[in-house]
């Protein structure tokens, strides 16, 4: 492992580092678990995800990521220095690092990326935006004066960007994400029928029934939780056409964000993005029906990377290259990665 570089996703909902020469080697929820008289971690990823609402008064179970960028920066540089420990344990020389930073971020929330991720012992970082490192993860050629549209859905917000020259013409980010799809939920079957249920819960009726276009065939889901009123558990059946109709305007938000960014495109590139359509990627993509919708209200063809989920990381993997020519005058214009600290 001695001077191994690496490629790190810290989102909302997951974070995923890639190393070069072994691919994705983590990749599991952005959550840890505290102690809170200590103020000590038990729990860090899918261990910490486990307790979701099932602790103690003792423990917090926390997300130190909010809409894309850091809310606990303590608490992420522990989750990060946990992970790199995690793959190497015996690194002498710690590694490079490509980071992944939001498509509309501010200097501070980008200062706040390097300063958790340097201080966990990273010698060299330099970033990358999440929509060009999308569009590089499902297979895009952005080297060329051509326009490729990827919108990428993650867990915490929606990046959307017109790439081209190896870099963004336009973009656009919204706070409506998975995590809204899950609080639209819970909070429609606390409406509809006076039942609590667990953002866990939310989560796996949205993965399994979930959808923003009408389905073909009607799906049902058994949500258990506790009634509002008496307080007791209680068990209900929530169809498919039920849940569309929770997520459906959070859906039309996020088409509305990419035609307005298609309006303020130069007419070359939406030529280019005619031609070839839309790149769908993020775990948010694989919602049933999104691709469908989005091409409804555009008008334009859209498509799902192969692995959408790992699309954002696999392209900054893939950026790992460029980390020896960036501050190179002369493929400065071709390089992906912004900038390095």
């Amino acid at each position: 492992m001695l001077g191994t570089d690496a490629a790190i996703d810290l989102g909302t909902s997951n974070i995923q580092i890639y190393v070069s020469g072994k691919g994705v080697v983590v990749n599991e929820p952005s959550v840890v678990a505290v102690d809170n008289e200590t103020e000590e971690l038990i729990a860090v990823g899918q261990e910490a995800y486990q307790m979701v609402g099932r602790t103690s008064n003792r423990v917090s179970v926390v997300y130190p990521l909010s809409n894309g960028v850091i809310s606990d920066f303590d608490l992420v540089e522990q989750m990060v220095r946990h992970f790199l420990k995690k793959i190497s344990s015996s690194m002498v020389f710690m590694p490079r690092v490509v980071a992944c930073i939001p498509g509309e971020v501010t200097e501070v929330e980008k200062r706040a990326v390097v300063n958790a991720i340097s201080t966990a012992g990273v010698r060299k970082i330099c970033l990358i935006e999440e929509p060009v490192a999308a569009a590089i993860g499902a297979g895009l050629d952005i080297s060329g004066p051509h326009g490729s549209l990827v919108v990428d859905i993650g867990g915490g917000t929606t990046d959307m960007a017109v790439v081209s020259l190896s870099g963004v013409a336009a973009v656009r980010s919204i706070k409506v994400a998975g995590n809204t799809f899950d609080d639209a939920i819970v909070k429609y079957i606390r409406k509809k029928y006076n039942l609590i249920i667990g953002k866990r819960m939310a989560e796996t009726i949205k993965k399994e029934i979930g959808c923003v276009y009408p389905r073909k065939e009607l799906l049902h889901y058994a949500a258990k939780g506790r009634n509002a009123l008496t307080g007791l558990p209680q068990q209900i059946q929530i169809s498919s056409d039920e849940v569309l109709e929770a997520l459906l305007d959070f859906g039309m938000q996020i088409c509305r964000v990419i035609q307005n960014m298609l309006e303020e495109t130069p007419p070359e590139l939406v030529g280019d993005i005619y031609q070839d359509g839309i790149m769908l990627t993020g775990g948010g993509a694989q919602l049933y029906g999104f691709d469908e919708l989005i091409a409804k209200k555009t008008r334009l063809p859209v498509t799902i990377a192969e692995d959408p989920g790992n699309c954002v990381v696999l392209g900054a993997g893939k950026a790992i290259a460029y980390i020896d020519a960036l501050g190179d005058e002369s493929g400065a214009a071709m390089n992906p990665l912004s900038e390095e600290y």
